[in-house]
């Protein structure tokens, strides 16, 4: 029943849901994954050295009978002192019981060894500075990793961190810097997520389709994706991404309306390098109607993605949640002023990248660019 409980979890189901199909309690499902932080744990497997239920069965029957405790071990094929040890440990002759004896080595049998974290004290501090600057544990995997290739205490998997905050009784990394990951869960949870409608029509629009190749594969710079991330009381900032290096950029708008978004835009695109000034894929926001204008302010020729097809605009999307850490559903956005925006942009671009082979996108632009 565990094994289905994480199987059904790992396929994407509910609490509620995996209790309906086991006909159990939702509360005893949440109090489990709760408990192994939505983790499977490693399927335990018995020593073959160790006496198994069946023996234990027979040195309980032998004990009965009377026999002597040589005379089990020699039945079993095992070393008398072995048996002697078996039934001295679990209450003696009168006491002995196999299921309890069996129960009893099961639990004794457990060997907890602590995590990487708890035994490396500079790993640690390490591991938690990053996390509070709002790295993931991937990242920060990556970047050790990268620093220190040849000194295996210095590195630790992003699985380990990720162990160490939902598991490990919240001792190695402490309870409150599992709110500094991207979903501020307290447990595992599957991937996945809903697909984004798209949103109006675009007169005159160029498709997705229609787009160069070298776009696509991210073979040169200047390729961009865009959007706009709501906030409450109809606001929004525009997000802009470069496909090759991911570099972000962020700009302030007045409103959605297209004739505020698309010259804030431009002013941003317009300060870029003639080297970084290709093409923009947006969605079917109808903040992009006059795509005609931004063409002819920038140079650089508007295409869009397909109707309910967020994939084609992956880079953008990916970055869309970063950046929703810094600027958190239903935040105000007209309170960020196009500083405050830059500075988020460059705590961004500083963070390194696993698409990137943990470098930056800071690094990778500055890379292509020269």
């Amino acid at each position: 029943m565990r094994a289905q409980v994480y199987e059904l979890w790992r396929q994407g189901e509910s609490m509620r849901s995996i209790a309906r199909v086991l006909q159990i309690e939702h509360h005893g499902v949440a109090h489990h994954l709760r408990k192994t932080g939505g983790m499977a744990p490693a399927i335990r497997h018995r020593s073959a050295r160790v006496l198994s239920v069946a023996e234990r069965e027979e040195i309980s029957r032998g004990v009965i009978a009377g026999d002597s405790l040589r005379v089990i071990a020699a039945r079993l094929g095992r070393s008398p002192s072995t048996v002697s040890r078996e039934v001295a440990r679990n209450g003696g002759r009168e006491r002995y019981r196999a299921v309890a004896a069996d129960s009893r080595a099961w639990e004794t049998a457990r060997r907890p060894k602590s995590c990487k974290l708890a035994r490396h004290g500079w790993l640690r501090r390490q591991v938690a500075r990053r996390l509070r600057q709002g790295w993931t544990p991937e990242q920060i995997a990556g970047w050790l990793a990268r620093k220190h290739p040849d000194d295996d205490t210095r590195r630790v998997s992003h699985e380990t961190i990720y162990v160490s905050l939902f598991v490990q009784a919240r001792g190695v990394l402490r309870e409150e810097l599992a709110k500094e990951l991207k979903s501020q869960r307290k447990i595992r949870h599957p991937r996945g997520g809903r697909p984004r409608t798209g949103q109006g029509q675009i007169p005159e629009a160029i498709p997705i389709s229609e787009r160069p190749s070298e776009a696509a594969d991210r073979a040169v710079p200047g390729h961009w994706e865009g959007d706009l991330i709501d906030g409450s009381n109809n606001t929004a900032v525009a997000t802009l991404v470069e496909r090759r290096s991911r570099f972000v950029l962020l700009v302030k708008v007045p409103s959605k309306r297209s004739s505020d978004v698309v010259p804030a835009v431009a002013r941003k695109i317009k300060a870029l390098p003639s080297a970084l000034k290709a093409t923009m894929t947006w969605d079917r926001g109808k903040e992009m109607t006059r795509h005609d204008q931004f063409k002819i302010a920038t140079g650089v020729q508007v295409y869009f993605a397909d109707p309910y097809s967020p994939w084609q605009r992956p880079t953008n999307e990916n970055s869309n949640k970063l950046i929703r850490e810094y600027l958190p559903k239903g935040t105000d956005l007209s309170g960020y002023s196009q500083r405050q925006l830059d500075a988020i942009a460059r705590k961004l671009n500083s963070r390194p990248r696993k698409v990137l082979n943990y470098a930056t996108p800071a690094e990778s632009l500055t890379q292509v660019l020269h």
